[in-house]
């Protein structure tokens, strides 16, 4: 994945090229001769809820066909960074014009950009988000003997402060009655940095946005501790732009929301061919980005809907608490959906594909695609539905010789889509049902006494009795 060192050289390219500057936007001879107008985007490509302003937007070409589409000449400089931080860093300094990342990020670029009428920026739409902050998650090594959030009182947690991992953290703890400051050593650490910490036994526990927790627990060095869903507070990934670009560029803006919009619609139509394509150009693993970009992940509406702005003016007292705000936001005059209503006018804004399909292990159509799994075989060019955590498991038995890639089930309490195999599992008379953490397994055993825990493979065994 292309690093800080990349952006940098980036950055001097287009210092060197650049003959008029105008808030970002430069001037550059183009390769037939006339001056090109740039637009430089940053962009995480291995935050996975960003992708459709990200790496599946540059994958496809939809900006630049949108551009095209304009007239005279456009080119696109995609600079890509680890977390947000660096592009709001880029967008204060004039550098980059149109960015996308998660939620405290925005809040933190938004506040840091009003301090001046040229810098001020806007968020501009949604390209992912949960309803109950799912997939934002706590991971300990797998052989940890940590089972609840609550072991990790008085433990090192990585987790990339004022991030949406950290603010997940932080509000966990909280509702616990843990001191966020002080029951735990929060370690601050980019992503990768507190992968290999978590790997060499410096941390204890990671706390960190997606794809990361997804990544460690697929490649089996980590196992998921705590989920976000069980907060049940809204957290989104968005678009930002500078203010004074936006009014001086309200084309090009259009043109990369219209964008956003031809890349959603694809991910929504062809789920899994979108996966692939983000696998091959971030080098992530393509069952951990169907994980979240699949059925009944990420719900990838792009609108600014009202409980999502609400969520952002709850947050805004989190980040003043660890300092990570210079001036008070405004939120109202930071979100601005005009430019995407224009972009979307006639269209449908996107949002969550749901498990369809007729399963042919249970002999039955998918009704229920909050409780239904699916199974990714090898070579396949779909996945096979699952009416069920029952007939997921029982697929999974017969499945013979066939290797399969992936299997995802919804968990029963949260819905937060997980790895079939990664879940505890639990029988409640003749029910099979399939949790993403411990914590959540216990608090289903609180309320019914006679459910038993197995594993994954006898929950297979019971499944085909």
């Amino acid at each position: 994945m292309p690093g800080t060192s990349r952006s940098t050289l980036a950055a001097l390219v287009l210092a060197a090229a650049v003959t008029v500057t105008a808030a970002g936007c430069s001037l550059a001879p183009d390769a037939d001769g006339p001056a090109a107008d740039t637009v430089v985007v940053g962009y995480q490509s291995k935050t996975i809820d960003t992708v459709t302003a990200g790496t599946l937007l540059r994958d496809k070409g939809f900006f630049e066909k949108r551009l095209a589409a304009l007239g005279g000449h456009h080119r696109v400089d995609w600079q890509d960074f680890d977390t947000g931080a660096p592009i709001t860093t880029g967008m204060l300094a004039g550098k980059i014009d149109i960015g996308s990342m998660g939620d405290y990020p925005l809040l933190i670029n938004g506040s840091r950009a009003q301090q001046s009428p040229s810098t001020e920026t806007r968020i501009l739409s949604i390209t992912g988000s949960s309803a109950t902050g799912a997939l934002n998650d706590v991971v300990v090594a797998p052989r940890s003997n940590a089972r609840t959030l609550s072991d990790l009182r008085g433990k090192r947690v990585s987790a990339s402060v004022g991030s949406a991992g950290h603010g997940t953290l932080v509000a966990a703890l909280t509702r616990l009655g843990i001191d966020p400051t002080s029951g735990v050593s929060v370690v601050n650490q980019q992503p990768q940095v507190g992968a290999s910490a978590l790997d060499s036994g410096q941390v204890d526990a990671l706390a960190q946005f997606v794809a990361w927790p997804g990544l460690l627990v697929f490649q089996n060095r980590a196992r998921l501790l705590y989920d976000g869903g069980a907060l049940g507070i809204p957290t989104l990934h968005g678009v930002v732009a500078g203010k004074r670009y936006a009014d001086t560029h309200a084309d090009i803006v259009t043109a990369f929301l219209q964008a956003q919009l031809d890349a959603t619609d694809y991910l929504i139509r062809h789920p899994l061919e979108a996966a692939q394509d983000v696998a091959r150009d971030t080098g992530l693993p393509a069952e951990v980005v169907y994980l979240y970009n699949g059925p009944g992940g990420t719900d990838f509406d792009t609108r600014l809907r009202p409980e999502l702005v609400a969520a952002l003016r709850r947050d805004t007292p989190y980040l003043e608490s660890i300092g990570q705000f210079d001036r008070a936001l405004d939120v109202d005059r930071f979100v601005d959906d005009a430019p995407l209503q224009r972009a979307s006018a006639g269209r449908d804004p996107g949002g969550t594909a749901r498990i369809r399909g007729h399963d042919p292990v249970c002999g039955q159509d998918v009704t229920d695609a909050a409780h239904a799994g699916e199974i990714w075989y090898a070579g396949a060019t779909t996945t096979a539905p699952a009416a069920g955590p029952e007939c997921l498991l029982k697929a999974l038995a017969g499945s013979g010789p066939r290797k399969v890639r992936a299997a995802y089930i919804p968990d029963t309490l949260t819905g937060t889509r997980w790895f079939a195999d990664r879940m505890v599992w639990l029988r409640d008379g003749g029910r099979l049902l399939p949790f993403a953490t411990q914590d959540n397994a216990n608090r289903y055993i609180g309320d019914h006494a006679g459910a038993q825990q197995l594993s994954f493979a006898d929950a297979e065994k019971e499944a085909n009795r």
